[in-house]
């Protein structure tokens, strides 16, 4: 089976051949763990575990090995702990249980390896001092910064930047000590009250950069064939680690294959606080959204187009997987994805493809087909089929009845109906979901038909 893939590196689709393929290597960069997971920062889990789930199938389970990380030292950890006066191990502790937890309900597979970076600082403090014994990086006051003169040539291929046109256009840090605006920070030193560790330059912490760069080559080695993420880590984060990592370690060629998702909206619009559409991936799976469901909505968009997050496709994503697992129920799988599905993800992951076979599959009836196509995607698994074992009922009349009221109340202002009716139909174990264009009933566990027999 040839794989392609659209690599950053090239700007098109080459046949990934890997550098070994009894030891295929990819590194994803993973979260900075402050907070919950937003629904964006599930986009490249779900995208990376389709390329993760494609190469086991290929070259083997034991023949792949997945890395990605875990930032558990940063600026925006500190902050957080200042903010609550909770311990910063405390925070990192949590926040990684909640992060596994989210995306184990999205079906994701978790990698071979979840490196923190505070466990790697003496492989960053190796990596910096062999940058500055070669003239890549120098220190100044009490900070390293890596020159990106010293690789002047090569710094902006990934993203196609020339440094001219970076620094002309450039957010970036002032500070005196820079030697060049597009410097940035290896090294940086620590106050007392924030974490550090003894180095040569005084105590401190490390820029962001560094991390990723020596967690992927202790673990991968100096040349390795995938790394991934998000596009808005491009620039600076991917080019820097490019510039360190080939500074570093000349020999080596870092990662052949640069692959980045596009970026998530939601009902059309960037997602955002200030518009109100900000949400995290457990605020979803609490109103009731099934992980499962979250994932084919994922999946119907190429990881290369932005994908927009609307409840009318989830919805719809909910009704399709209700069907396929009604059609799979008590069905031995396949022993092999069917060809065409394969060709799909084959052909730079090609999800939205892939689906339409299995949509093709309900239809003829291939309920085994179906199943050995959808479990290769991380769909109608056991794990994640909880949500689809209850009840399916036909509530429209109820959700008619509920809106007509609320309707009627908007005029009249009394919500007496409203609240009458939204007490039963929570007392019968209904979860009510109601917006401006309609009600939505869903049954929970206790789902209890009877109880609503006298309404």
């Amino acid at each position: 089976m040839t794989i392609k893939l659209h690599n950053t590196a090239t700007r098109q689709k080459d046949v990934f051949t890997p550098i070994d393929p009894k030891n295929v290597r990819m590194y994803v960069c993973g979260p900075t763990v402050y907070d919950r997971a937003h629904l964006g920062n599930a986009r490249p889990v779900v995208v990376f575990d389709i390329l993760y789930r494609l190469l086991r199938e290929t070259y083997g389970a034991d023949h792949v090995t997945y890395a990605r990380n875990f930032t558990d030292v940063d600026d925006k950890i500190n902050a957080r702990a200042a903010e609550t006066g909770r311990e910063i191990s405390e925070i990192t502790e949590q926040t990684i249980g909640w992060f596994l937890e989210d995306m184990g309900a999205l079906g994701a597979l978790e990698p071979n390896v979840m490196p923190r970076a505070t466990h790697y600082i003496t492989q960053m403090i190796d990596m910096i001092e062999v940058l500055m014994a070669k003239g890549h990086a120098y220190e100044a006051e009490g900070h390293v910064l890596f020159s990106v003169d010293s690789w002047r040539e090569d710094y902006g291929k990934l993203s196609g930047r020339s440094v001219d046109d970076m620094i002309a256009g450039a957010r970036v840090e002032v500070a005196p000590y820079k030697k060049n605006p597009m410097d940035f920070v290896l090294w940086k030193p620590s106050t007392p009250d924030l974490p550090g560790w003894d180095s040569p330059w005084g105590r401190g912490r490390p820029g962001w950069h560094i991390e990723c760069s020596a967690m992927s080559t202790e673990l991968l080695g100096q040349s390795f064939d995938i790394h991934g993420g998000g596009n808005d880590l491009m620039f600076p984060h991917h080019e820097n680690e490019i510039a360190q990592s080939r500074c570093a370690n000349p020999d080596g060629n870092f990662a052949k294959f640069w692959i980045h998702n596009e970026m998530l909206q939601v009902e059309g619009k960037k997602m955002s606080k200030s518009l109100g559409n900000f949400f995290t991936v457990r605020d979803l799976l609490d109103q009731g959204y099934p992980g499962e469901v979250v994932r084919l909505v994922f999946l119907q968009t190429h990881y290369r187009k932005p994908m927009d997050w609307t409840d009318k496709k989830a919805k719809e994503a909910e009704a399709t997987l209700r069907k396929w697992r009604a059609l799979t129920e008590g069905v031995e799988p396949s022993a092999t994805a069917a060809a065409a599905v394969l060709d799909a993800l084959s052909d730079d992951l090609n999800t939205a493809g892939a689906i339409t076979e299995l949509h093709k599959m309900a239809s003829e009836g291939d309920a085994a087909g179906l199943l050995a196509a959808a479990n290769l995607l991380g769909l109608l698994t056991p794990e994640l089929g909880a949500w689809a074992e209850g009840p399916n009922v036909d509530l429209s009349g109820f959700e008619a009845q509920l809106f007509a009221a609320r309707q009627a109340a908007m005029e009249s202002k009394d919500f007496s109906e409203v609240d009458r009716l939204k007490a039963a139909f929570t007392d019968a174990g209904l979860e009510v979901r109601m917006s401006k264009t309609g009600v939505e009933l869903v049954p929970g566990a206790g789902f209890d038909m009877a109880k609503l027999d006298a309404l």
